[in-house]
Parts: C-alpha cells; structure tokens; sequence
C-alpha cells in the first residue's frame, strides 16, 4: 500500500506545471475567445473590436494596453496602459496590474502559443487566442 503512495506522489509532482514556463507565452497579441462567469455561464466572441498587447521584459515587468486592430499589421490605441509584475506564488504565476485607478490580479491558468488562459479574483475565466493580423494583398 505504501509503495502506491509513492508512485501516487511522483504521478502528481510530475503532472504539475512549471509556471516559469508559461512565462514565454505571454508577450504578444491577444483577442479574447471566451468568457467564463463562476457560475459556469459562458459568453462567445466571434469578433472583437480589440486586442491586448502584452509585453513583459526579463525582470518580470511590464505592460498591457488595447489595441484596435487595421489592416496590414496596423494598430491604433491611445497612451493608457497598465503596468504589469509578474509574480510565480505557491507555484502559480500571478499577473499584477496597476493603473492610476484600481489594482487587481490574475492567475494564468494556461499560456502556449496559442492560448492564453487566466482567471481573476472573481473566478472569472478568460480565454485568449493568439491574434492573427488582417493582411490584405493591395497593390499600390
């Protein structure tokens, strides 16, 4: 009985995530998928009129800011943005955002080349898709 303890043990050690590794996901363009409220109600997007930037340096800090997407790998946004730290705590990575007017966290649940998942302190779940830009073939 002892000897499944111990392998119990090491199955779930080795199934759990590094969440340093998500950490090379993160930057890039982000256009939410879907919503998930804590009470399991789901909401789609098929088309959304923003993206997020996120780009994060090598001592875990950064930004996030909207962007609305054009054609040809052009964007338009305004100066706001919000400082980002990341923060790995009881083995999750935590996003920290700040503005001038409010504070709040989220914890990534998964982040790949293609999707991004977090959760805020709400349980809502958010989940991203990696952005593909408009790119029109247009002669000049």
């Amino acid at each position: 009985m002892k000897k499944y303890g111990i392998i119990l043990l090491i199955l779930i050690f080795s199934c759990s995530k590094n969440p340093e590794t998500l950490l090379t996901h993160l930057n890039g363009y982000w256009e939410i998928e879907e919503v998930t409220l804590e009470n399991g109600t789901k909401k789609q997007y098929q088309f959304s009129e923003t993206i997020d930037y996120i780009s994060i340096n090598d001592s875990l800090k950064g930004y996030r800011k909207k962007l609305k997407p054009s054609i040809n790998d052009t964007y338009f946004t305004s100066d706001d943005a919000e400082a980002i730290t990341l923060k790995i705590e009881d083995n999750q990575l935590n996003i920290y955002y700040k503005t001038a007017y409010a504070e709040w966290k989220e914890t990534v649940l998964e982040a790949s080349e293609k999707h991004l998942k977090v959760s805020n302190e709400n349980n809502t779940i958010y989940l991203y898709k990696r952005y593909t830009p408009i790119r029109l073939d247009v002669e000049e």
